[in-house]
């Protein structure tokens, strides 16, 4: 018997096997291929099955609503679907991307409920996120041990604050939004690295097929801004930056056919008949909610910025003794292009732009992965340097442990994900469709992803323009104000066809309403209005 070991795929190696025996011998015997899971093969699948169960035993909270409100709306109407929270149309309503219309889809096939579409989009989300690290990984080195680090740094290096924004990959994080599409659109943009990277140094593919494949990759980033348009900046950025660093030799048709993928993301995105995409730059609606991200940057990263002499290590070699060709790494262009989008935004006032925060750690996360995947003997810096991650890395677990620890098993008391209470008891007795004025903030992020409406939407939506959202946001207030009088209160609540109360405990039900339902664990109410 005789035994090789041959490269495979990013997760494993093939062994094949020769066995001669017996009358087969003259024949030249048989031959198996058997596939050997590597590290990142058998850690990471440990590592999905361990965030799947934790995503599914936290109740959906936060955003969780407003993504199953469209999953709602796109079953009912999967062509024309309305606003994701109010009776109005939701022509323009970038929430309307691809990756809902498929949910929707899949809602309306199985009649799943918007809720358990979200939930079960948590595992597939996490399968795209985990595969496009091992591929992209592996077009940084070729180190087996490297896809497993960067996985390890992505969910705990991040800062000693809990936050839970879309678009942060941290395990706290994972445990609330692997079911959004900012998680999704960013296993694809891992994925399109990965794809951008071999096509720069790889061989240039002559005739149509190679033609072909530059069209699919831009494709794919087109999808990626219809999915989640934030992230597609910084997925943007991060594909300039491994074209510039790989790319070579710029002679004879590779111009063009990079220019060929930019212009197919360009027209995917334009040809969306949902949403136009180029209607969202520089939109001022969400910048005041976003400018937190750039206050507590430091409290909610500072842990990424261990990877910060990694990136220069990388860079030093690029360079090759000459400073101005340190541009030639990846990962240190991809980490100074995002920094520069990051500083625009905070100039600009455009603080949306600090969601890219979550893929801008990405480059010293992942530049640290790679040094310490290097075999040893370790000279002192790189000793040093796992030293400090290791400490990091045992900050980050303490901070987020509460995310894959149970209360149940918890010995020492980690602070848990938030357990939003659930409204079904509410949305049973209330019609598709139907409007309702709320004062909870739970219940303001959730009702509308059972089917009801709401008379304000909390969220800022091209669909709606912002200076009617704000007067309806006022006259909700104007309604709740224990100084109102019932006829002021029925003019509001006609305008807007307002059928239901959801009130907290601390709110006076109004005199016109009439308690049909409340909720032991929270004390919340449900009233009704007219007969």
């Amino acid at each position: 018997m005789s035994q090789t070991a041959q490269p495979g795929q990013p997760g494993g190696t093939w062994a094949v096997r020769r066995l001669t025996r017996g009358a087969t011998a003259l024949r030249g015997g048989h031959t198996w291929r058997t596939w050997r899971p590597g590290p990142y093969a058998v850690l990471g699948g440990l590592f999905w099955l361990v965030m799947t169960l934790a995503y599914w035993r936290i109740p959906l909270c936060c955003d969780a609503g407003q993504h199953a409100a469209v999953v709602e709306r796109l079953k009912a109407h999967l062509l024309h679907p309305a606003h994701p929270m109010a009776d109005l149309p939701g022509a323009g309503s970038p929430y309307y991307s691809p990756y809902a219309v498929v949910q929707g889809g899949l809602a309306r096939l199985t009649g799943l409920s918007g809720w358990e579409v979200v939930r079960l989009a948590g595992p597939v989300n996490l399968a795209v996120l985990l595969t496009g690290i091992g591929r992209f990984v592996r077009t940084l080195t070729p180190r087996p041990w490297a896809p497993v680090l960067a996985v390890l740094f992505m969910t705990l290096l991040w800062g000693t604050e809990r936050v839970l924004w879309s678009g942060y990959l941290g395990l706290m994080s994972m445990t609330t939004n692997l079911g959004y599409p900012s998680a999704f659109a960013i296993g694809l943009t891992l994925w399109a690295w990965a794809l951008t990277g071999t096509r720069a140094r790889g061989p240039l593919v002559r005739g149509p097929r190679g033609w072909w494949g530059y069209a699919g990759l831009g494709a794919l980033y087109g999808l990626i801004v219809l999915v989640h348009p934030i992230t597609a900046v910084a997925s943007t950025t991060g594909a300039v930056a491994i074209v510039a660093a790989r790319q070579r030799r710029w002679r004879g048709p590779v111009a063009g056919r990079w220019a060929l993928t930019g212009a197919v993301a360009v027209a995917v995105a334009v040809v969306w008949p949902y949403n136009d995409v180029l209607a969202l730059p520089g939109n001022p609606a969400v910048d005041a909610v976003h400018r937190r991200l750039y206050e507590r940057m430091g409290a909610h990263l500072w842990l990424a910025l261990l990877g910060v002499p990694a990136l220069w290590a990388r860079a030093r070699r690029a360079a090759g003794g000459h400073w101005w060709r340190a541009w030639r790494d990846p990962l240190a262009l991809m980490f100074a292009l995002d920094c520069l989008v990051l500083a625009y935004g905070w100039a600009s006032g455009h603080y949306t732009y600090g969601r890219i925060l979550g893929l801008t750690a990405v480059a010293p996360q992942f530049a640290l992965a790679v040094e310490l995947a290097a075999p040893r003997p370790w000279g002192w810096a790189r000793r040093v340097l796992g030293a400090a991650a290791a400490v990091g890395a045992c900050v980050g677990f303490v901070v987020q442990a509460g995310a894959v620890v149970p209360r149940s098993l918890d010995p020492v008391g980690f602070a848990q994900p938030p357990r939003w209470p659930g409204y079904g008891w509410a949305a049973r007795h209330i019609g598709p469709g139907e409007v309702v004025i709320t004062d909870g903030y739970e219940s303001g992020h959730a009702i509308a992803g059972y089917g009801p409406n709401l008379a304000a939407p909390i969220w800022p939506d091209p669909a709606l323009d912002e200076r009617k959202r704000a007067r309806r946001l006022a006259d909700v207030r104007a309604y709740l104000d224990p100084a109102s009088t019932r006829a002021a209160r029925t003019v509001i609540a006609r305008r807007y066809g307002v059928r239901w109360l959801l009130l907290t405990r601390w709110r006076r039900v109004p005199e016109e309403a009439v308690v049909v339902d409340w909720s032991q664990r929270t004390g919340e109410v449900l009233a009704r209005l007219g007969p």
